[in-house]
């Protein structure tokens, strides 16, 4: 079984995408790491440690993310956790304030606020109407940061190396 489960909930693909490398470089550091949808998490037990992310609409979780916030968080109380949030577009980035609910969730299991990192919204993964006629405008493209996505997960591999 993998040590180290890194979960989102997307609604166009940028958002696993964004998990997919923070698992890929923890696996870098020696770690078994499994990514899935959070919305297929039952539990959280099997792993040693749980990164979560979800893609940020409106200034909301996609619903899956919150579920499995809520549905596990007494055992994530007992490991270390971090969150991600990924959507603001634009060239300014501006770190995002989570949910209520998910800011009340994190305080409780012991995990810092989450982290923000840009979105993604293109005419070819665009999903919705209204996400079609803004890949349309201005504020379209690919506003992530892979670097500094690397270097946050490089630090949780980092603290997970210390914790061995």
């Amino acid at each position: 079984m993998a040590e180290v489960l890194v979960a989102y909930a997307t609604k166009m693909g940028g958002t696993k995408e964004i998990a997919e490398a923070i698992a890929a470089r923890i696996r870098a550091a020696s770690h078994e790491v499994i990514v899935l949808d959070a919305a297929k998490v039952r539990s959280v037990e099997p792993y040693k440690a749980v990164v979560l992310g979800s893609a940020l609409y409106a200034g909301r979780w996609r619903p899956g993310a919150v579920r499995m916030l809520k549905r596990t968080e007494h055992a994530l109380a007992r490991k270390p956790v971090w969150l991600f949030h990924s959507g603001p577009l634009g060239a300014s980035q501006v770190p995002q304030r989570a949910p209520r609910r998910v800011r009340e969730l994190a305080a409780r299991i012991g995990a810092d606020q989450p982290i923000t990192f840009g979105g993604r919204l293109t005419a070819q993964t665009a999903a919705g109407f209204l996400a079609r006629k803004m890949a349309r405008g201005p504020m379209a493209g690919d506003y992530r940061d892979w670097d500094a996505i690397d270097q946050w997960a490089h630090s949780i591999a980092e603290h997970l190396v210390a914790a061995r």
